[in-house]
């Protein structure tokens, strides 16, 4: 394997080398293949290891490389297509294939979910958890958390097993007359439990939707899906409208 040093370029490094490990990807390398390590990678390419790791940090984002317990750095799967949301606005429910039920608990919600249903932070609401699996391996987490409120005539649910809890949460929803739904995509990092269940290292690059479901004028639940951005392209329906923020101004497309 030769030496590749890079020019002086008004770009960063990082960036440049970015750009010449993309081509590296493309010609000598194939999906699953588990890359050199970074101090032989540093010296093929001339450059301090801190540079490399920037440069391996944004194609980690850019869903070009994978980062796998045990395994080490290796060439990812070209992303899946994710569909997100329809061209009708529905409850999430029991019987959404794509989607299972992993439980039921009760618990506050994080600030900003409770802001934007609008309830008191210390509010104990219904938190549902499901997971998304396509072709075999985890691409999802979502959360969703239901307020007493919406679901008023929820049946006493004591000691029932976590799934029952779910699908009875899930169940009284669709009694609701559901006006719409709102979503935002952003990017983030997985958190240690969002880590585990997507078979990810905690600080992968994830992308979350948040979706709001609007009901009698209000937010009548709000679920928080976590998708891994190493493989997902999400796909979104007629009604998915993604808000695009550019400084203080804002754009629908």
């Amino acid at each position: 394997m030769g030496t590749t040093r890079l020019e002086s370029v008004p770009e960063p490094k990082y960036w440049q080398l970015k750009s010449v490990l993309t081509q590296a990807l493309d010609s000598e390398f194939s999906v699953g293949e588990v890359l050199p390590n970074e101090r032989d990678l540093a010296a093929r390419f001339g450059v301090a290891r801190a540079t490399l790791r920037q440069a391996l940090e944004q194609l980690e984002l850019e869903g070009r490389l994978q980062r796998r317990r045990g395994v080490g750095t290796t060439v990812a799967p070209p992303r899946m297509g994710v569909a997100v949301g329809s061209e009708r606005d529905a409850w999430p429910s029991a019987a959404d294939d794509a989607w299972q039920l992993s439980g039921c608990t009760v618990a506050t919600a994080p600030g900003a979910v409770a802001d934007l249903l609008q309830t008191d932070r210390e509010e104990s609401l219904h938190v549902v958890r499901r997971s998304r699996m396509t072709h075999g391996q985890p691409v999802a987490a979502e959360l969703l958390y239901v307020p007493d409120a919406s679901v008023p005539d929820l049946p006493v649910i004591g000691t029932a097993a976590e799934a029952a809890r779910a699908r009875s949460v899930l169940r009284e929803l669709q009694r609701l007359d559901l006006e719409g739904q709102s979503r935002t995509v952003e990017l983030g990092s997985a958190g240690a439990e969002d880590a585990k269940e997507l078979d990810r290292l905690p600080g992968a690059p994830v992308l979350v939707v948040t979706t709001r479901y609007h009901a009698d004028g209000l937010t009548a639940a709000v679920s928080v899906a976590t998708y891994r951005a190493d493989t997902c392209r999400l796909a979104f329906g007629a009604s998915g409208g993604v808000e695009i923020h550019h400084g203080p101004e804002r754009r629908a497309s």
